[in-house]
C-alpha cells in the first residue's frame, strides 16, 4: 500500500508499529494519529478508518473562521476530541 496525502504508512521490520499516520496541517494547527493494523485487525481497515478521520479532520477545518488566520482553540478542541474518540 502506498501513502496518500495526509496519510503515510509505517511498515517496518523491526518496530513493533505497522498502520497509517494521519498529519495535516492547517491553519496554524497541526492534527496528528496513528492508525494500527493491530488494533484495526488489518492494513485495510485501519486505512478505512484513518481515511474517514481526515475526511472529518477537513470538514471541521472546512468550516471554520479564522481568527487573525488561525483557527480558533473552540474549533481545535472539536477536532482533537474527535480524533481521541475511537
Amino acid at each position: 500500500m502506498k501513502s496518500k496525502k495526509n496519510l503515510t504508512r509505517f511498515t517496518y521490520e523491526t518496530a513493533a508499529f505497522e498502520g497509517w499516520r494521519l498529519c495535516i496541517s492547517r491553519a496554524g494547527s497541526t492534527f496528528t494519529k496513528y492508525f494500527p493494523d493491530k488494533k484495526y485487525g488489518s492494513g485495510k481497515k485501519s486505512l478505512a478508518a484513518a481515511e474517514a478521520a481526515l475526511a472529518a479532520v477537513k470538514s471541521g477545518i472546512e468550516g471554520a473562521k479564522r481568527v487573525d488566520g488561525k483557527l480558533p482553540a473552540s474549533v481545535v478542541k472539536k477536532i482533537d476530541k474527535a480524533l481521541k474518540e475511537d
